[in-house]
């Protein structure tokens, strides 16, 4: 497994226990108290390393390479899925996996962002890059949702829609533009998680919803650290400076009510315990339909309108002596 920075200290010394456990079979030095307390200091250690990490660091546990995918929780949380593909005017996106799904008994329309694991499977899923295409055809698979009254849930993991000529030629931002106006007048309830990064308008495209949960460890901005640091000091370098100042983890947004809950990561990050988030975010999804199944329709639209509306709202401070502008050769 990829050893992040922050993670070497808590790598060595367990391997050092390890080592300590092995050597202890053939030549017993240290009894088992001992090797109880050794474990207690390395316990305490991934305690201290963990509860003190910077968004930096986060945003590394973001982009794990052994971090699950769209596809590894809808494997995981449904009992069936039936992928669909293609949005019926130019043809399928690999960047956006889309389909039927039962879970507990429950269906529902599954719509993720995968990014793929290996050199072969990020290429062919674009890095989790989607084209126009792939954005029409998750509207698609929601129309089709809201048309037999199933929920929908969206999985949000991209660095950002497909930025290249051959997106832009068949209207990125206009298919982004258009699943933010048809997802928020939808008629069935939305779920949408950030499961890894949530990057600009390539997010949004799938993320208007009724409800909004985050993963410890994702992060949701309108820029990544790295454009931020380049457009702001002219500096890639200050990619760590850019990730404070963007508040793009769920404490700030929790705060800032843009998203409204955090779904918990093992110790660490999704990546060193996997099945863990997986019942977390299952246990979100069914929490969170029990609640949005019992609200009418013409409620839901409202509510999910208000909730958007109400984001980036900012007082006006009024200044009362203020002195007149009259352009020069104009009567007083």
């Amino acid at each position: 497994m990829t050893v992040l920075a922050h993670e070497k200290q808590i790598v060595d010394v367990q391997q050092t226990l390890l080592k300590l456990k092995e050597q202890n079979k053939d030549n017993p030095l240290f009894s088992k108290d001992e090797l109880v307390k050794f474990e207690k200091k390395l316990d305490h250690l991934r305690q201290k390393v963990y509860s003190e990490l910077k968004p930096w660091e986060r945003v590394a546990i973001c982009r794990h390479p052994q971090r699950p995918h769209a596809i590894d929780y809808i494997e995981n949380l449904a009992d069936e899925f039936v992928e669909l593909f293609g949005d019926r005017t130019f043809q399928d996106d690999h960047a956006i996996i889309a389909g039927l799904a039962k879970i507990d008994g429950q269906k529902y329309v599954i719509i993720g962002q995968e990014k793929g694991k290996d050199t072969d499977s990020r290429i062919h899923r674009n890095f989790g890059m989607p084209h126009p295409e792939g954005y029409r055809k998750a509207m698609r698979c929601m129309n089709l949702a809201a048309k037999f009254n199933l929920p929908v849930i969206t999985l949000i993991d991209t660095p950002g829609a497909f930025p290249g000529l051959s997106a832009e030629e068949r209207g990125q931002g206009w298919a982004i533009a258009n699943n933010l106006w048809e997802m928020s007048r939808l008629p069935t309830p939305i779920i949408v998680i950030l499961i890894g990064e949530g990057c600009s308008g390539g997010a949004l495209g799938i993320g208007v919803g009724d409800v909004i949960g985050m993963m410890e460890h994702s992060y949701y901005s309108v820029i990544s650290p790295e454009g931020c640091a380049s457009i702001l000091w002219k500096d890639p370098s200050k990619n760590e400076v850019a990730a404070s100042a963007l508040k793009m983890h769920v404490e700030d947004l929790l705060e800032l009510k843009i998203v409204d809950q955090k779904i918990a990561e093992p110790l660490g990050g999704a990546h060193l315990d996997p099945k863990v988030a997986f019942a977390n975010v299952k246990a979100f999804i069914k929490e969170q339909w029990e609640v949005l199944k019992t609200v009418q329709i013409e409620n839901l639209l409202e509510n999910r309108y208000q909730k958007f509306r109400k984001m980036g709202k900012f007082d006006s401070l009024r200044k009362e002596n203020h002195e007149t502008f009259t352009p020069s050769g104009s009567p007083q």
